[in-house]
């Protein structure tokens, strides 16, 4: 099995690219949401997951090691296959299918193309227990937003606060205040611990 693969992107559109590694060109498709992060690049390191058929051996490349988590998960439910999952990862940001799983939204699900109400069904069945622990803790963050929790994060554990009640603090406290320095995030959470 591949991990990744790193080297200059010789062609890319929004479902595939042609990555060469070794003077080897490596066919690899790809979802709407990789394609984004990677559209301005000439060279980059993707992530990938092989499928071998009898008849192929597919690459499948993603940007990020959440989005190649969700889709193994994705297509480890009965009825959806790979094609399928990049379609979903295509339709709906990574974030947005977690969201919708958790909350068992079967509406979002089946506004994707390929995806009916049995497999909608399937999918939060199959999926809301491991995703829905990701989904409770996790929201989207600006990259400064997140090196402020973790500076934050890393002061109230040395104070002496449990590391799981500090995390739930401050995830509220940068919901509700998002612009907040590390200093007034620290006094905010020193107020509600």
């Amino acid at each position: 099995m591949y991990e990744f693969i790193k080297g200059e992107i010789i062609k890319l559109n929004p479902a595939g690219l042609v990555i060469e590694a070794g003077g080897i060109g490596y066919s690899v498709k790809i979802s709407l949401h990789t394609y984004t992060q990677l559209h301005t690049q000439k060279a980059a390191k993707v992530l990938i997951h092989q499928i071998v058929r009898e008849d192929a051996h597919l690459l499948y490349g993603f940007a990020g090691d959440a989005e190649r988590e969700l889709f193994k998960n994705l297509i480890s439910v009965n009825g959806v296959g790979a094609n399928t999952a990049i379609m979903m990862l295509s339709s709906l940001s990574p974030d947005e299918i977690v969201s919708a799983i958790s909350t068992d939204d079967v509406n979002t699900l089946k506004s994707i193309k390929g995806i009916g109400a049995k497999t909608a069904q399937r999918i939060l069945i199959d999926l809301k227990d491991k995703l829905g622990k990701i989904a409770d803790t996790s929201h989207i963050l600006t990259p400064s937003d997140n090196t402020i929790r973790n500076e934050s994060l890393s002061a109230l554990v040395m104070l002496g606060f449990a590391k799981r009640d500090a995390e739930k603090v401050l995830d509220n406290i940068l919901k509700e205040e998002p612009g907040l320095t590390v200093e007034k995030v620290i006094k905010q959470a020193l107020k509600r611990l």
